[in-house]
């Protein structure tokens, strides 16, 4: 039985904790801010309760593994899970709009028909079989198995089945998301469909490998979750598993550097000076973070994937509404740009900025436990920003809520107050640089969508969590626990679950 050190109490962190001290290690949490959950928080005011972090859950199998392997109770017993139908309403820029069934192929290839046209449906279809193809592909590399030794080959190889294309007398094959909707898909709206999936996960499409179609697919094949309550439940029930399992949470406990003794991590020291010894250091950090806790050793070998660039923030604003919610509401409402190359050239130019009709997604949660009664309504807007941007928020949010009012009728004569959260606060909750939210893994590009391998240069010392393999999303997250506790527990022979 060895004593590991975790440095964090977000997702992935206390994902990786409940499986090594089922293993039989005794573990300790160490957070610098006074409670669990990274980037999972709800905000409550006046009997409204609110997500500021995800609030659907996609691949739920991922935390029924990590509940089913730390503990009798299976997830269903610890939280109540709702599949969200329609998975998504989407409303586009020329006033069309769809609502998609929740993991219906058939169901969504005859709803984009009678509302786009017929033909479209079966476009979006026919990319579905695709997209499955790139998900069997690609699935158990980049989120199953510890990061390849050799991956390059992951840098290389384009998973995604692109069809040829012809295009100046020239066939050509797309390389990019946007590729595959124009040329593939060949209807604006479908392309805008597919588009915002990589935007949500602050991703520009234009430069996204085509295998990023496995974001829409993951939503389509594997359903759309709410937990009800909000998805801070779900953080609270795996915190209560990390404590029935015995781990040990010190929270107000900022960790300044990791311990190293005869070339391994050996533990870390706090702020106040304490140290505290390991066998494992697992360090839950953004890679700026990070560096400055091993203080000039280097964390990554020659040939490892370097850490990834800055990404994209979010900004939420969050709706009190006089009046119930009406039923048959779309618990997801996306509602999109008028102008998206515009959009993406603000959030993704040389100089980021904040896009004047920004994509709004619209989440309008059919839950009691969320309003101070039944006639009210609580409302949680996102949309991507820059990371760090601090001015010109207020006036955003404006802009964001005459998009919502395109979705949600009456809004502003509905509207008691609202409030915001910025990158600046998702920045105090997770200690990234400028509120930054990490994307999936990725493979092509050349590597740029990949993250650093669980390992490090640094023996003893593990990274888990969205900004080490296999990246951001709470599946994502779930899985680095997987992962980081299979490497310490079995070795670096450890190849995944089977």
């Amino acid at each position: 039985m060895g004593r590991i050190v975790v440095v964090g109490a977000g997702m992935g962190a206390m994902a990786g904790a409940a499986r090594l001290a089922v293993a039989g290690h005794r573990v300790t949490v160490f957070e610098r801010t006074e409670t669990y959950g990274g980037a999972v928080r709800r905000a409550e005011r006046d009997g409204f309760a609110f997500d500021t972090g995800p609030g659907l859950l996609p691949l739920p199998a991922v935390h029924r593994d990590l509940f089913v392997k730390t503990g009798k109770e299976p997830l269903e017993d610890c939280v109540e899970l709702v599949q969200v139908d329609p998975s998504a309403r989407h409303v586009f820029a020329d006033g069309t709009e769809v609502s998609l069934p929740n993991a219906s192929r058939a169901g969504v290839v005859a709803a984009l028909d009678d509302a786009l046209g017929a033909g479209v449906g079966r476009r979006w279809g026919d990319f579905l079989v695709r997209a499955r193809e790139t998900w069997d592909r690609s699935r158990r590399p980049l989120l199953e198995e510890p990061l390849w030794l050799d991956w390059p080959v992951l840098a290389e190889r384009e998973p995604y089945p692109a069809v040829p294309h012809k295009r100046l007398l020239r066939t050509r094959r797309a390389g990019t998301l946007a590729e595959v909707g124009a040329w593939e898909l060949r209807d604006a709206r479908l392309a805008a469909l597919l588009e915002s999936h990589a935007l949500a996960y602050g991703l520009d499409p234009r430069t996204a490998p085509a295998n990023a179609a496995v974001l829409p697919y993951m939503e389509h094949a594997f359903g759309t979750w709410y937990v009800r309550g909000g998805l801070r439940e779900l953080a609270r029930a795996v915190y209560e598993r990390c404590l029935a399992r015995r781990v040990e949470f010190v929270f107000g406990a900022e960790v300044t550097r990791i311990v190293e003794k005869e070339g391994r991590a050996a533990g870390v020291e706090l702020a106040d000076g304490t140290v505290t010894e390991a066998d494992f250091v697992v360090a839950g950090a953004s890679p700026r973070a990070l560096d400055g806790m091993v203080r000039g050793t280097a964390l990554r070998g020659e040939g490892e994937v370097p850490p990834r660039p800055g990404a994209p923030s979010r900004l939420t604003v969050l709706l009190a509404l006089r009046g119930g919610r009406p039923e048959g509401t779309a618990h997801r409402t996306v509602v999109h740009t008028e102008d998206r190359e515009a959009e993406l050239d603000a959030l993704f130019g040389a100089a980021p900025g904040l896009p004047a009709r920004p994509t709004v997604t619209v989440s309008r949660p059919d839950d009691p436990a969320l309003v101070p009664d039944p006639g009210h309504e609580a409302v949680t807007l996102t949309a991507t920003v820059p990371a760090s941007a601090s001015t010109g928020l207020q006036e955003q949010a404006d802009r964001m809520i005459a998009a919502a009012s395109r979705a949600v009728p009456g809004l502003r004569d509905r509207l008691l107050w609202h409030e915001i959260r910025t990158p600046a606060d998702i920045a105090r909750a997770t200690g990234a640089e400028g509120g930054a939210v990490p994307a999936p893994a990725l493979a092509a590009a050349e590597g740029r969508l990949l993250h650093p391998a669980n390992t490090t240069a640094i023996p003893g010392l593990f990274t888990i969590g969205g900004w080490s393999h296999p990246g951001g999303g709470l599946p994502h997250a779930g899985m680095s626990g997987a992962l980081v506790a299979g490497l310490i527990v079995e070795g670096p022979e450890f190849r995944g679950s089977q």
